[in-house]
């Protein structure tokens, strides 16, 4: 009977400690998901990838205005605490892309925070956010349509290649802003959006232009409502539109909303 019990006592503790070792080699720790800059990306292309709001993406990473990033650096895409409203912000986050062999214009990244040994700064023009707006903002459906033609494909936010309007016209016609603003990025370097433009209007609004056959801005440069920034050209399926998208703090909005009736 005792050499029966002390086998029932060790199997026992036997088992409590296999118990705790698949514990240990289960056990996660949080870990939010990045994006590691690539050459010629912003902050603020990189939250337009991921339907983010620049500010968030600024807060998580401690990288002040004017946003200077730089290749090789890892971009937290959530809120470290992975609560709150920082989590709530990210409930359209997309899984990532796979990336492009080419991107964007062959600058340098811009926009910066903490970050590893670097070359120096090179921060854009772009005023600090406390700045005051050199142009108001039109109230929704008062913006410039950035372009003349038909609207051929609708918003529709639960489709990923729907998050704004196609408008058909022919290749070569001029692109305008639909507001006044400042170049946030200029580039081709974000899956399925061609040659892009982004223009900051103000802390909330960014407007985008993409599928161009040649962009004239450049990042950093400021623009008036009207004026001409791009050529249209073809989207993937190679028909001559432009693609034009509104994000309201990150999030897609419909376009129609906002353009003159």
């Amino acid at each position: 009977m005792l050499h029966e019990g002390w086998s029932m006592r060790s199997a026992l503790v036997t088992f409590g400690v296999c118990l705790l070792v698949a514990c240990s080699h289960t056990a996660t720790v949080y870990s939010p998901p990045t994006h590691k800059v690539r050459k010629s990306e912003t902050l603020y292309s990189i939250a337009w990838r991921y339907q983010l709001n620049y500010r968030d993406l600024s807060r998580w990473n401690s990288i002040p205005s004017p946003y200077t990033i730089y290749p090789g650096q890892q971009i937290v895409l959530e809120s470290p605490h992975g609560t709150g409203t920082d989590k709530e912000s990210t409930s359209l986050l997309r899984l990532p892309q796979q990336p492009q062999s080419q991107t964007g214009t062959g600058q340098p990244a811009r926009q910066t925070g903490a970050q590893p040994a670097a070359p120096k700064s090179t921060a854009t023009s772009e005023p600090k956010e406390s700045a005051a707006p050199t142009e108001s903002l039109p109230s929704p459906g008062k913006w410039r349509w950035p372009t003349n033609g038909k609207v051929v494909k609708h918003f529709d936010s639960r489709q990923k290649r729907s998050l704004g309007v196609d408008v058909a016209g022919r290749e070569g016609q001029p692109v305008r802003a639909t507001a006044g603003g400042h170049v946030v990025y200029s580039g081709s370097g974000i899956p399925s959006y061609g040659r892009l433009v982004i223009v900051k209007h103000d802390a909330a609004y960014l407007s985008a232009y993409a599928h161009n056959r040649k962009l004239l801005v450049s990042e950093g440069l400021q623009v008036r409502a009207g004026q001409v920034i791009a050529e249209m050209g073809r989207d993937d399926d190679n028909h001559q539109i432009l693609h034009f998208e509104i994000r309201k703090n990150g999030k897609p909005v419909d376009p129609l909303r906002y353009l003159t009736k």
